[in-house]
């Protein structure tokens, strides 16, 4: 028996050398910004701190549609019958990773934790992206928010009624009136809590932490070399959390001699920024990177229709395809001179441009075919979405045409462009980032242009760079995507809300019946009533010609072989704890 023992442990640091030599392999087409969770601005970095950071809840790894299931949470939140209350209790022992902010003790999570992070999204000092999940609603959250703006710091110990934590292990949070989807908001990572020691060891300038991650989630950040790669090791500190058994047969194959096993599957995860499309689709055919998002300009290359060529599938590489819970738009900058402000001709010149921009052609060909027409705000899989809704702008090049004439932008020295109304030169600067997708997008809306008259020229700058220059406005136009975490949709409405300039706004629109018809939506809860508000919204942003709506896409991911488990979620991009790999 003491011999069985002694052979038992001796296996111990075989097995566990084994799995350490395991390795997820991944490539992003953009660089990251940073990971702090309350300051995180892109999906990429999102995703990477969702690994670093554990919220209070997350989704049903195998449900369809979403289920909300406990994280760092002991139990699903218990919510009062009027829904202005929600009271949470933790799970007892929850550690974060190890850190010498704490000075070599071990550090427990716990609920103060969670009012001090998210206090941090009230700061206005954090410009928060995610404010508007709590401002106006939380019960005293708005007065801390004027007293730090007259103060010009953030009082964190000062407390706020609707944010407590009642003992070591429960939070109470009430708004002031019906909030429906706040549940959902936990699932995120900018709801993960992080540890005031280590903000206040890190912090930048805007009180960020977004170069020093240190969380209670599966992984931890082992090794960064920005804007190149990003090496993720798995926490020992993690809780003790085990892949789910499948509850429908059709998963059985996916969970099979996974189900029961401790996570994360694999200790190292290796992702690499290859910007362009062409090379990530190669060092995945080398079988350098394990999965990759297909670009739609390379599916004739990998796909017949909506399967796999039969070259790929001989290698044993599986096809997951889904359309994305994702909003994509071009924006224009309504405080710019030149293509800014309300009044008629300007909207005409806004209006015009949408609808002379080609996006048939875009969905045919630099999609080829992976992409339906964008119909409205909110995303397909969110709550309100409605398939059934038409296109919501169509291309009409002639129309624009006589729209620019109509309100006098015409070209007035013979050179095919046209002038603004007072003679002045109309030039209208895209921003883009210099990869290869961005490229044939470019020269797409400069041949719309110049088939209308309207000269277009090209601010080319790395992802990072672009996104504080359109904080900061100084961006006449730019292309994004907003993908949802969650099912509710109220974020891609709070895109225009007036009081998110500077942080989700880019647009920087100031409409109040906008503004109206949004404040209106978040009292309601999902339904034919607030779906209505959602599709005056939509018509309104058509009206004045805040965005070019892009269409919704359809996203193909190859998987390689040796990589096990893997499900896509539409709320949760990668769940790398629960991939397996062989060898």
């Amino acid at each position: 028996m003491l011999a069985a023992v002694a052979g038992a442990l001796s296996c111990v640091p075989v097995v566990a050398a084994a799995q350490a030599q395991k390795t997820i392999r991944v490539a992003f087409p953009v660089a990251e910004s940073g990971f702090d969770p309350q300051a995180i601005a892109d999906n990429y970095s999102a995703t990477i701190a969702q690994a670093i950071f554990e919220p209070l809840y997350t989704y049903d790894y195998f449900a369809r549609p979403a289920k909300l299931v406990p994280a760092a949470a002991e139990a699903l939140p218990e919510v009062s019958a009027d829904l202005t209350t929600y009271t949470i209790r933790l799970r007892k022992g929850l550690r974060f990773a190890d850190d010498p902010a704490f000075g070599g003790k071990p550090r427990e999570l716990t609920a103060e934790d969670f009012v001090y992070s998210w206090k941090r999204l009230l700061d206005p000092k954090v410009r928060a992206y995610s404010v508007h999940v709590l401002e106006n609603r939380l019960v005293g959250g708005d007065q801390a928010i004027a007293a730090a703006r007259r103060s010009g710091a953030f009082d964190y110990d000062a407390p706020i009624e609707g944010l407590k934590a009642l003992d070591r292990y429960t939070i109470r949070v009430r708004f002031d009136q019906p909030y429906f989807g706040f549940r959902h908001w936990l699932t995120t990572v900018t709801f993960a809590p992080v540890a005031r020691e280590v903000v206040d060891r890190h912090k930048d300038a805007s009180s960020r932490v977004a170069e020093h991650p240190v969380g209670t989630g599966p992984y931890r950040l082992a090794d960064w070399r920005r804007s190149q790669k990003i090496v993720l090791e798995a926490n020992p500190a993690w809780r003790d959390a085990r892949y789910p058994a499948a509850t429908d047969p059709a998963d059985a194959p996916i969970a099979k001699g996974l189900a029961g096993r401790k996570l994360p599957l694999v200790a190292r995860v290796e992702i690499s920024i290859i910007e362009e499309a062409q090379p990530r689709l190669l060092s995945f055919e080398r079988g350098e990177i394990d999965f990759v998002d297909l670009p739609g300009d390379l599916a004739p290359n990998v796909l017949d229709g909506d399967r796999l060529k039969p070259s790929y599938a001989a290698r044993g590489i599986e096809l997951h395809r889904q359309l994305e819970p994702a909003l994509n738009f071009t924006y224009f900058n309504l405080d710019d001179p030149i293509v800014g402000g309300y009044t008629q001709e300007k909207i005409a010149l806004r209006r015009a441009m949408i609808m002379g921009y080609d996006r048939d052609t875009e969905i045919r060909v630099l999609r080829n075919g992976q992409a339906v027409p964008g119909s409205q705000i909110s995303p397909p899989w969110t709550e309100g979405h409605d398939p059934k809704r038409p296109p919501l702008q169509k291309y009409d090049p002639a129309g624009a045409r006589a729209l620019l004439d109509r309100f006098g932008y015409r070209d007035r020295d013979g050179d095919g462009y046209r002038e603004m109304p007072d003679g002045r030169p109309l030039v209208v600067e895209k921003a883009s980032t210099p990869n290869a997708t961005d490229r044939a997008s470019d020269e797409l809306w400069k041949k719309s242009m110049d088939a209308i008259g309207v000269r277009m020229t090209f601010v080319k700058q790395k992802w990072p760079d672009l996104v504080k220059m359109a904080e900061a406005g100084k961006l006449q136009m730019w292309a994004l995507g907003w993908i949802h975490s969650i099912p509710d949709p109220d974020s891609s409405y709070a895109l225009l809300y007036s009081k998110q300039i500077g942080m989700m706004n880019d647009a920087r629109l100031r409409l109040p019946e906008y503004d109206r018809l949004y404040e209106a939506s978040r009292r309601l809860p999902d339904g034919a009533e607030r779906n209505a508000i959602y599709a005056k919204m939509t018509d309104l942003v058509r009206a004045y010609g805040v965005w070019e709506v892009g269409p919704s896409l359809i996203s193909s991911w190859l998987v390689q072989p040796r990589v096990k488990g893997f499900k896509r979620h539409p709320f949760l991009q990668h769940r790398w704890q629960y991939y397996d790999v062989e060898g």
